[in-house]
């Protein structure tokens, strides 16, 4: 970058930090360029995942987070990021624009940054233990910073997202291109994408959340109680990719903001890549007022459980397009 910008460490170390973002399957969909002033997000549709997300609405979302994680990393290395999302209307897959500014970092900034290292995808019960309702007004507001809303589902409306995500896995239980897409994206030992092994539970039966079906899991969940989740679901006013991404980053700011007070999380789309199921969420429990974009498993994890292994991710170098004249700024 130009002089008086972030040099290249700064932004490699920046972007290092984005790509710790969630993604569905862990297949991280997302390039970046870095040009003489700015830095350029663009979803890769090579990563695509046509049997359940022929739109790409899981993929913006993904990409929302990871976009979500490099303004935090850019805060807390004392650089604002000025975004200017969508900024060619003629390539679609141009998600953001993002110029760095001089910025004091905060105790807050570098708490969320640190949050993104030690965030884990936490599929196993959680305990009894209740959530504070500041902790998730806390939430609520930093996902409304980000343009989304977050409806807790208690009492009728579990009942009604649980009824919900039971049919989507019964759907795809029977879907035979779900069931390979599954088996080629998890399961994974030494790869650096997908979702390994051994950050993967056994179905326990019973379960009232019945989990994504996952190649050979290795996990054990130690847990001897019910699972106490509590369920979060995040929605947006809007439905176009402007929306999916904001919801995106609101996913981020609220999973990185849980991570921070000590909460454990596990992000949920499959019930939202049917149209008819999302719809039944989007009336019954958003009252039609939002677009369900994802649902947060979220609660305290058992004292005795062990702390989880990173989930892989590819290096920065194999997501960072050489440099390129069109996107320079």
């Amino acid at each position: 970058m130009d002089h008086g910008l972030p040099d290249d460490n700064t932004v490699k170390t920046a972007l290092g930090l984005a790509v710790r973002a969630p993604s569905v399957h862990n297949i991280q969909p997302w390039r970046w360029r870095i040009g003489d002033r700015s830095i350029h997000l663009y979803l890769d549709p090579a990563r695509a995942l046509p049997s359940t997300d022929p739109d790409q609405r899981d993929l913006v979302l993904s990409c929302g987070a990871a976009l979500h994680h490099l303004r935090v990393a850019l805060a807390a290395l004392g650089w604002s990021a000025v975004v200017h999302r969508l900024p060619n209307p003629v390539d679609p897959n141009h998600l953001a624009a993002i110029e760095p500014v001089r910025h004091r970092q905060t105790q807050l900034d570098v708490a969320l940054s640190a949050a993104i290292s030690t965030r884990r995808t936490d599929r196993r019960h959680y305990s009894s233990g209740p959530i504070s309702p500041g902790y998730l007004g806390l939430l609520t507001e930093r996902a409304a910073a980000q343009g989304a809303i977050v409806q807790h589902a208690a009492d009728r409306l579990r009942e009604v997202l649980v009824t919900v995500i039971e049919t989507a896995a019964d759907r795809y239980a029977a879907d035979p291109e779900y069931q390979f897409q599954s088996a080629n994206w998890t399961g994974r030992r030494s790869t650096a994408d997908g979702v390994t092994a051994r950050n993967i539970p056994s179905v326990r039966p019973g379960d009232e959340l019945p989990a994504r079906a996952s190649a050979a899991p290795q996990l054990t969940d130690g847990a001897q109680e019910p699972d106490f989740a509590e369920l979060l679901v995040i929605g947006t006013s809007a439905d176009d990719r402007l929306a999916q991404l904001r919801a995106g980053e609101a996913i981020s700011a609220v999973l990185l903001t849980a991570t921070n007070v000590g909460l454990a999380t596990c992000l949920l789309t499959e019930p939202f890549e049917i149209p008819e199921l999302r719809r039944k969420v989007r009336i019954g429990v958003l009252g039609s007022a939002a677009y369900p974009q994802a649902v947060l498993r979220i609660g305290w994890a058992p004292t005795s459980a062990a702390r989880l292994p990173a989930t892989a991710r590819r290096a920065v170098d194999g997501v960072l397009d050489p440099y390129e004249a069109v996107c320079r700024r």
